[in-house]
């Protein structure tokens, strides 16, 4: 049985840093947010908002780091 050679390790690792990443991110902005909310209730709503697009922007680039992780990874052939 042949290995998965360094590419396809590197895509695995990858992946794994940049879900890794995304966590860390969105954790911590959630907890900035909800810090800001109880020192400022009165703009909540602009918090959230903000909040909300943000997380969809980390998101996204973290499901464009998986993508080009999973292409390098189903490039690489097994073995050569």
């Amino acid at each position: 049985m042949e290995g998965i050679g360094g590419i396809g390790l590197g895509a695995g690792i990858g992946a794994g840093v940049a879900i890794l990443g995304a966590g860390l991110g969105i954790g911590r902005l959630a907890a900035a947010a909800v810090e800001a909310i109880a020192r400022q209730p009165e703009a909540a709503g602009d918090i959230k908002g903000s909040m909300i697009i943000t997380a969809a922007f980390i998101e996204g680039v973290t499901l464009f780091a998986i993508v080009v992780c999973l292409l390098l990874a189903l490039n690489t052939k097994v073995g050569a």
